[in-house]
């Protein structure tokens, strides 16, 4: 759907959410060799070789990230270490717990957009919610401040994502929009 507005908003979760994966991760690379190492099974190649593959993805996100990149994605790593413990004869249902932190790490890290439309206003998260114009008593867009406050007593404030681009619009423009949708709405 085309929206009038979309307003991204900042995350600051992505460091924790980081070194969760790390610290999953790393934990799961030791854990292999640990069986590996200590049994004479023919699976033991395959955890050798999965804490391998977990051991240089790690490295090569710790320098990613010592290089000054923001965006590392541990999902993969997730995905392999999942793939260990399916594999391993102790605690395979790990496995399930490690898919699902590979898809909300994917979650967490993907920018939260709202979308204001003529008719609702959108907030694009895990699970979409829509919001009619009259669920609002007000919306304001200040100083890279996101104010949305329901006529329920609740109230959502967030920072905005402070882009530089010349198509952004203006403050002024976006709350004259969102108070002309907000009087519409209380006329009906």
């Amino acid at each position: 759907m085309h929206y009038q507005y979309v307003v991204i908003l900042k995350k600051n979760s992505e460091k924790a959410t980081d070194a969760l994966s790390f610290f999953l991760c790393l934990l799961s690379s030791i854990s292999f060799l640990y069986y590996a190492v200590g049994s004479e099974r023919s699976s033991s190649w395959f955890l050798y070789t999965t804490a391998a593959i977990l051991l240089v993805g790690l490295t090569i996100n710790f320098i990613a990230r010592r290089a000054g990149r923001t965006h590392v994605r541990y999902r993969y790593l997730l995905l392999v270490a999942a793939l260990g413990w399916m594999a391993s004869p102790f605690l395979p249902w790990l496995c399930i717990l490690l898919i699902l932190l590979a898809f909300l790490e994917y979650q967490t890290k993907r920018p939260l957009e709202i979308g204001f439309d003529n008719d609702r206003v959108v907030i694009n998260s895990l699970i979409r919610r829509r919001y009619d114009w009259s669920a609002f008593s007000n919306i304001i867009l200040r100083d890279g401040l996101l104010t949305m406050d329901f006529k329920d007593n609740r109230l959502f404030q967030k920072e905005v994502v402070d882009e530089e681009d010349e198509d952004d619009a203006d403050e002024d423009e976006f709350n004259d929009y969102c108070r002309a949708r907000l009087e519409e709405s209380s006329s009906r």
